[in-house]
């Protein structure tokens, strides 16, 4: 391994402990305010089941805790009520139905353990127990924000999460298949991308370059980049990987091969052979076994399963979806950035 690849690990670890230091620290602070607020729901409640009181004592004490403690922040009267819904469906268990006790009781755990702006979005938007308890978990495992969590909601991740056909389970160790079929997705969302049709793969890889920081997101946490067209030469003949990662949690390479249209089953016979070349050009002694993925646009799930049965290497093959796709047709109407660019400066003269 050459020693930038090796720099790159180092500083890829290091910022990945200091992100887990400032996240660790935020959550200390948020427990202690979240167990307040839970502990305030519980008294609004209980104050109104007792004297009957109407929705409108929270918008009497919310002007009233402004007004005699105008240091303290949080008790808008939207707030409050979130405050007396976290109190109901973590405490009272009313919406979230009949659970385990100790199902129910572990999720308590994690409520105090999230920060408030994650609670009131999974209070929003995620109503089965059981699929809440998920991104609990994950937030706390990945140190999602909260912007992070709203886009992992909208793109229904935990319904792909796993979802990838695969060979780890006979090419990987134990817990390293599980964790790798875990980290890896099945499809990826590259909503982030505009491209025109038709794209070629180059066109593709190029605009997942430019907006990295959204590509490593929707990748998830772990992944550090290590180069685009990565070069590599095997007896006199120049290779080039679409893209290489590293991933800090597996401890291993991950190379990804994007591929425009259907998935094919010679593309897994050519992945094999890149894993097997950096295994031996990159991979360190206290590595893992490299992992290649294979991204097409849609895949024969039967194919896929064939194509990875005598593989060797671990290799999983998940599809894309690019959901700003314009037409050809279109591209023609709209207006360059240099139009743009003269037509503003025809505006200021």
């Amino acid at each position: 391994m050459s020693e930038l690849v090796q720099y790159g690990n180092l500083l890829g670890e290091i910022k990945n402990r200091i992100r887990q230091a400032q996240i660790k620290a935020v959550l200390s602070v948020n427990a202690e305010m979240i167990r307040m607020y839970f502990d305030v729901g519980k008294m609004i409640y209980n104050r109104q089941q007792l004297e009957s009181w109407g929705a409108g004592v929270i918008s009497r004490l919310s002007n009233d805790i402004h007004n005699e403690l105008p240091e303290i922040k949080g008790f808008s009267e939207r707030n409050i009520k979130f405050m007396v819904q976290l109190y109901k469906e973590y405490e009272l268990n009313i919406s979230i139905g009949k659970q385990a006790v100790s199902q129910l009781d572990f999720g308590k755990q994690l409520v105090f353990r999230i920060p408030w702006g994650h609670n009131i979005l999974l209070m929003q938007k995620i109503k089965d127990w059981s699929i809440r308890l998920w991104y609990m978990e994950q937030i706390i495992q990945n140190g999602w924000s909260r912007d992070v969590l709203g886009l992992m909601i909208k793109s229904s991740v935990h319904t792909r999460q796993g979802n990838l056909v695969n060979n780890f389970e006979v090419t990987l160790p134990n817990p390293q298949s599980d964790m790798a079929r875990q980290i890896l997705k099945d499809p990826y969302i590259f909503d982030f991308l505009t491209l025109t049709e038709p794209f070629q793969e180059r066109e593709l890889e190029v605009e997942l370059v430019k907006h990295l920081e959204k590509f490593l997101v929707e990748l998830g946490a772990g992944f550090a980049f290590m180069g685009r067209q990565y070069h590599l030469t095997v007896s006199d003949k120049d290779f080039y990987l679409d893209l290489l990662f590293y991933h800090i949690k597996l401890r291993c390479f991950v190379i990804i091969e994007l591929k425009k249209g259907e998935f094919k089953p010679e593309y897994a016979g050519k992945m094999n052979f890149y894993c097997s070349v950096v295994d031996d050009m990159l991979k360190h002694e206290n590595d893992q076994s490299t992992i290649g993925l294979i991204l097409c646009q849609t895949k024969d799930k039967i194919f896929a399963e064939y194509a990875l049965r005598d593989i060797h290497k671990p290799i999983g093959i998940s599809e894309y979806e690019l959901t700003r796709v314009l037409p050809d047709n279109l591209k023609s109407s709209l207006p360059s950035v240099e139009e743009i660019e003269s037509e503003l400066s025809k505006e200021k003269e």
